[in-house]
């Protein structure tokens, strides 16, 4: 469990949920149909997207890249989660606590990104209809994803080197179940100030601040939609963006939550339940129940398929 000499953790042991008792198979399954839901959900947009070609248009080319997030995210946590849960805790080595890490971090930092980016189309596209051509164009849209995904690799990796220099004195037990900051954190014996300061400051530019772009967006589309004579008129032109604004709610309200209760117990472990397997898989439905170009294109591939 540790070297004999610098009296490092070399493996972590994530205890997960310790008191399931008699609902361990239970939620076993609840979470593998979950996950199996997940992926086939997002990868049904993705595909839906893709055939129908009334859906190539910014908004359904982030929606696309949101959802390929999500089916990541889901991969990264879910089946590790379905380990610890049938088993009852899961020993595994630090390196891959880490790697788990880097890519949770990843994929939700992108996912703030990603839903920032679709804020300011859904602003361009009601507020600047008349320049919604030029300013989200296809050079535009693929350059931000491009951004997104560089700049998330790039900052999520310098922030896990940091960590992986810090000297683990153990206990080796995490109460979570999967490997999260601030339980890796809690393990250290060296001072974790400093990661711990990177971090508040980097939640500045990659959560803060789109969230900031999105709440001045809305803004700005609600003025816009109330200015418009019609009461037909606002209801459709809202229409096209409650399924982004409900998204946006369920990604920060779980994210705003984790943060005003406790670190530790199960409120934490529930919470972060929630967005790390429970939002990647409203996402798909989300966008699929309420938005009827994407039920239109759905069964027109319906259709097709089984004509062929």
């Amino acid at each position: 469990m540790q070297n004999n000499n610098s009296n490092t953790v070399t493996k972590i042991l994530l205890l997960g949920f310790q008191d399931l008792h008699s609902f361990k198979i239970s939620f076993f399954l609840l979470l593998l149909l979950i996950f199996c839901v997940t992926i086939c959900g997002n990868l049904l947009i993705i595909v839906v997207v893709s055939y129908s070609q009334s859906l190539h248009s910014p908004m359904y080319f982030f929606l696309t890249q949101l959802s390929f997030s999500d089916i990541l995210l889901s991969t990264i946590i879910v089946p590790n989660m379905l380990q610890v849960v049938l088993y009852e805790g899961r020993s595994l080595p630090f390196i891959d606590c880490l790697i788990q890490f880097y890519f949770f971090s990843v994929l939700e930092t992108l996912e703030s990104l990603f839903l920032s980016v679709m804020s300011y189309d859904r602003y361009q596209a009601i507020c600047n209809p008349l320049h919604y051509s030029a300013a989200m164009d296809l050079t535009f849209c693929l350059k931000a994803v491009l951004l997104c995904w560089v700049l998330t690799f790039a900052v999520s990796l310098t922030l896990t080197v940091t960590i992986s220099q810090l000297q683990l004195c153990g206990p080796n037990i995490i109460d979570h179940f999967f490997c999260d900051l601030d339980p890796i954190l809690e393990l250290s014996c060296s001072d974790t100030f400093y990661i711990k300061l990177v971090d508040m400051i980097l939640a500045v530019p990659f959560a803060i601040f789109p969230f900031m772009v999105i709440m001045v967006s809305y803004v700005y589309i609600i003025f816009t939609i109330l200015k418009i004579p019609s009461t037909t008129g606002r209801q459709k032109t809202f229409s096209t963006c409650s399924s982004h604004l409900a998204v946006v709610s369920l990604y920060y309200g779980s994210l705003i939550c984790i943060y005003l209760f406790p670190n530790k117990g199960n409120v934490k472990k529930i919470l972060s339940l929630f967005y790390t397997a429970v939002t990647p898989l409203l996402n798909p439905m989300i966008y699929s129940l309420s938005n009827r170009e994407i039920k239109q294109a759905f069964i027109k591939l319906m259709r097709k398929m089984s004509i062929n």
